[in-house]
């Protein structure tokens, strides 16, 4: 047989091991997201569908990372995290003083009509470099010198992202490492710990670092009622569109509170509710059990892998996803305060699109890997 027939056959192998519930899954959040930024898109003075254009290409850009990822090693990440958590904190830095204000933080690289969030690549540098730390350290006690290097790995990208500010962002980074530690086996005295100094890095950031607009969102979470029609805007409007939803939804491009714009941030962070308003509790039921399949599949191949890097890396794959939901969700009900986190897979944001499309790449490089332990 020759080379190039092999290599193909050898393709064809690995795409069909593919977990396609994983696949199927993300593909729904996808389409649901591209929906619903359509939707919004439609609502502009100026129907260009520019947003859904910027997204395609995103996506396309993703898919191809994700391929590359498929059809390599994956494992060539733990020899190269250093690398990557090396790059991850320079684009950090460098965007404090490159970087444009949008929203009012100063966290994009801005070139032309395109746009990149640093932080978005930290995330995987962060969790890629937790995965080969905890993966070294995995059958031994988790003690205080573990506790202080692995939350040192994390806490000083957080503390960075802080200064820009995003206050979100830092919350996840800081999550990822939580998650991450938790299954290592911190001990609860370090959660002690941990908690204290929560307390006190959100007491010092509230006095100096963040931004006025930051305190007024915490504020307003506090007492929703004190500013309906200012900082409580946002909230109170994607709480009427989440209510008025019903059970199938005004119809794709027919919802009152996105078309009318009457909801800010429609296609970003408050993009949930655009899809509860217009496509109602069957589209929310899809969403969330898309959501829920996704998790447990990468829960599900945890449990096929045999080398501790791998398992952490899928784990913080799972912390990643399921805590960016749970504060989109919750800031949209109103349980959460606004923090500017997108939706993953469903949000408008280039840099956000490919960072989770290129974890599933992951984990589908990993599942074409593992298939044969357990069916």
């Amino acid at each position: 047989m020759s080379i190039s027939v092999q290599k193909f056959f050898t393709s064809f192998s690995r795409i069909r091991s593919m977990d396609w519930i994983l696949f199927f899954s993300v593909l729904t959040l996808l389409c649901l997201g591209m929906a619903a930024i359509y939707s919004v898109d439609l609502s502009r003075d100026a129907i260009d569908l520019t947003d859904v254009k910027k997204q395609s290409i995103a996506l396309i850009i993703a898919f191809v990372f994700a391929g590359v990822i498929l059809f390599s090693n994956y494992k060539f990440l733990e020899h190269y995290h250093f690398v990557l958590y090396f790059v991850g904190l320079l684009l950090l830095v460098g965007v404090l003083f490159l970087g444009h204000t949008i929203r009012g933080a100063r966290g994009w690289y801005v070139l032309g009509p395109a746009s990149f969030q640093p932080v978005e690549f930290m995330k995987a540098a962060l969790i890629v470099a937790l995965a080969a730390y905890f993966g070294r350290r995995a059958r031994r006690y988790f003690g205080w010198k573990e506790f202080a290097e692995s939350f040192g790995i994390a806490v000083i990208p957080a503390i960075i992202t802080l200064l820009q500010p995003d206050f979100g962002s830092a919350v996840i980074l800081i999550g990822i490492w939580f998650v991450m530690a938790m299954f290592a086996g911190m001990p609860m005295k370090q959660l002690g710990v941990l908690v204290l100094g929560a307390v006190m890095v959100l007491i010092f950031s509230w006095f100096v670092l963040f931004a006025p607009y930051q305190k007024s969102r915490i504020m307003t979470f506090m007492n929703p009622t004190a500013d309906p029609l200012g900082q409580g805007y946002n909230v109170a409007q994607a709480v009427i569109a989440i209510g008025s939803g019903g059970w199938f939804g005004r119809g794709l491009g027919f919802g009152t509170q996105s078309q009318l714009k009457f909801l800010p941030e429609s296609h970003t962070d408050f993009i949930i509710a655009v899809i509860a308003e217009e496509l109602g509790f069957f589209g929310m039921i899809l969403l969330l059990g898309a959501f829920a399949l996704l998790i447990l599949r990468l829960f599900r191949l945890t449990h096929k892998v045999r080398d501790n890097f791998t398992a952490f890396l899928l784990l913080g794959s799972i912390a990643v996803i399921f805590l960016q939901v749970l504060v989109n969700i919750g800031m949209n009900l109103g349980v959460f305060p606004v923090t500017g986190l997108g939706l993953p897979f469903v949000s408008y944001g280039g840099s956000s699109i490919m960072f989770f499309v290129f974890l599933i790449g992951i984990a589908q490089s990993i599942a074409v890997r593992t298939v044969h332990v357990v069916s």
